[in-house]
């Protein structure tokens, strides 16, 4: 004989069972435990006071570039809570797998959960499954996160990513360098152009990549245009931290090719970050002598 709790038991076990066959992570946890879901878009009550939204920490600017056989993202270091600056060195460049990351511009608290649910996302499937998502696949996923947070971004509390990755299946190495591009609702787009940015200083930092940017460069190339235009962004845009050379805080950046996704070294970037101070210091004394012999 079996008693009805151990029926029931039995059930939920098999059920249990077979929700764990489920490749994405969210979807097991939904189905598990879902309070232990980030609260992505399940809006519990709205957000009456704008002001509660202000105070919240906020992120900017994140920029990306391809070069010839990879790709970089890179970010400033600020965080504002309206017009406070909250954080001077917070960390906005994530590295997902081996061979993708994120960078993330919006309220800092979702933005951090975004990041750390994808990882775990694509962990989770090549557990399951034995091999990588492909890179569609993975934008893919980044997309639904976003779109399950669309109720709480129409409260105000909004964060979107770039995903940058090196496309393992494309036969052409020198292309292989991939940027994409998401908007509130979850749509994505990847990038023809070679390069993007995304956050309040996104405006600024385009227009000097788009100055600056050659097709087709090298790695470090890249890692300059993309240090020169957080910069640029910084001098026009109060939420964007530019190079602080007292405390030595710096952008950071990572670097995705055929090896995989790697860091660049801090003193790589302060390097650069020190030749474009001095270079526009040298322009601004310049000018600044041709205009007293005038």
């Amino acid at each position: 004989m079996i008693w009805r709790d151990d029926s029931i038991a039995s059930q939920s076990a098999g059920q249990h069972f077979r929700n764990s066959n489920l490749s994405s992570f969210s979807e097991y946890l939904r189905v598990q435990a879902p309070e232990l879901l980030p609260v992505l878009g399940k809006a519990h009550g709205a957000i009456e006071h704008r002001d509660v939204i202000s105070s919240l920490p906020h992120g900017t600017t994140i920029v990306a570039l391809t070069y010839s056989g990879g790709v970089l993202i890179a970010g400033d270091r600020r965080a504002t809570q309206g017009n406070y600056i909250a954080n001077r060195d917070i960390d906005k460049v994530q590295i997902t797998d081996n061979h993708s990351a994120t960078g993330i511009a919006g309220t800092a608290a979702i933005a951090v959960e975004f990041a750390r649910l994808y990882a775990v996302e694509l962990e989770h499937y090549e557990k399951l499954e034995g091999v990588q998502l492909s890179f569609n696949g993975k934008a893919n996923r980044l997309s639904a996160l976003v779109r399950g947070n669309l109720a709480a971004a129409m409260q105000g509390l909004v964060a979107v990513p770039l995903l940058v990755g090196y496309d393992i299946d494309d036969s052409n190495s020198e292309t292989a360098g991939r940027i994409v591009s998401f908007d509130v609702a979850g749509g994505w787009h990847v990038e023809s152009d070679g390069y993007q940015a995304v956050g309040s200083g996104s405006m600024f930092a385009k227009s000097s990549i788009k100055k600056l940017y050659k097709p087709g460069g090298d790695a470090w190339g890249a890692l300059a245009v993309a240090v020169e235009a957080l910069y640029d962004a910084a001098e026009d845009d109060s939420a964007t931290g530019g190079p602080d050379l007292v405390r030595r805080v710096f952008p950071t950046a990572v670097r995705i090719d055929s090896g995989g996704a790697v860091r660049v070294p801090e003193a790589d970037i302060e390097r650069i970050a020190r030749e474009v101070i001095e270079k526009r210091t040298e322009a601004a004394r310049g000018e600044s002598g041709s205009g007293a012999d005038a």
